[in-house]
């Protein structure tokens, strides 16, 4: 079956991609750290809470390649796996840059995988270092050996069309876990689970990010050795003096 034209005109070839030393720094910040930060900016549901890690110690920041899914309608989805639409979702990955992360709304979906072992191997050979899907992927005992991040709800022997959706539109916004992911936002995603930064806010998030893990090393190295932690987290009036002075020992001021 041919691409509907209604289809056709969802297919955005590329997005703006950041700065990839911020997407580093925000790698290193965690996104623990990063979703209070945004939460502090009045961002307060930036976690795709229902998004687990499939792959322990794995971290990841970068820029957001969407695929937008919808509920199956047999008229404009009538297609094999190989036909046209069946094909739709590889157009997210064709883009593809080193350090991209791919970000579906799968409405949930648990009976077909979106992507399997071929278009997994495909995106990492490209540069790709994750995936976060409001969904499941197939060939899982294959997919666990690539080096490639997994956020997701599971995984399924079904492919992409023995499932009620339909592939529908490429690099717009999407809602993930019922989270606003516009295309090109930052991915911030680790053993914590999966945050959305947008790409107006990465700045602030940084700056906060980073400050809150320096003066937290100070605070962990306090509390290791049997200090109050009423005192030391957050820091007090009296424990800043401490920290302030701990930092220019050690060149930070």
């Amino acid at each position: 079956m041919a691409l509907p034209d209604i289809i056709k005109n969802n297919i955005v070839p590329d997005i703006t991609r950041p700065d990839p030393v911020k997407c580093e720094r925000l790698k290193n910040i965690g996104s623990a750290t990063v979703a209070g930060a945004l939460y502090d900016l009045g961002v307060t549901r930036p976690h795709m809470s229902e998004l687990p890690s499939w792959t322990p110690g794995k971290a990841v920041a970068g820029p957001a390649l969407t695929l937008q899914c919808m509920p199956k309608r047999q008229d404009m989805a009538d297609g094999g796996e190989y036909s046209e639409l069946g094909m739709l979702h590889h157009y997210v990955l064709y883009p593809t840059q080193p350090g991209d992360i791919v970000v579906v709304d799968a409405r949930g979906e648990l009976e077909g995988g979106i992507f399997g072992e071929m278009l997994s191997t495909y995106f990492v050979g490209l540069g790709g270092v994750g995936m976060v899907i409001d969904g499941v992927v197939r060939d899982w005992p294959h997919i666990k050996k690539l080096d490639l991040g997994l956020w997701m709800r599971g995984a399924s022997p079904n492919h992409g069309m023995q499932n009620r959706l339909m592939f529908w539109a490429i690099n717009v916004p999407i809602a993930c876990s019922n989270v606003l992911v516009m295309p090109g936002d930052i991915i911030v995603a680790d053993d914590d689970g999966a945050v959305v930064v947008p790409i107006g806010l990465v700045d602030q998030v940084i700056e906060a990010g980073e400050i809150k893990n320096d003066w937290e090393v100070f605070t962990r190295m306090k509390l290791q050795q049997g200090h109050d932690v009423r005192k030391y987290y957050p820091l007090n009036d009296e424990a800043k003096v401490e920290y302030e002075a701990w930092q220019k020992s050690h060149g930070k001021a």
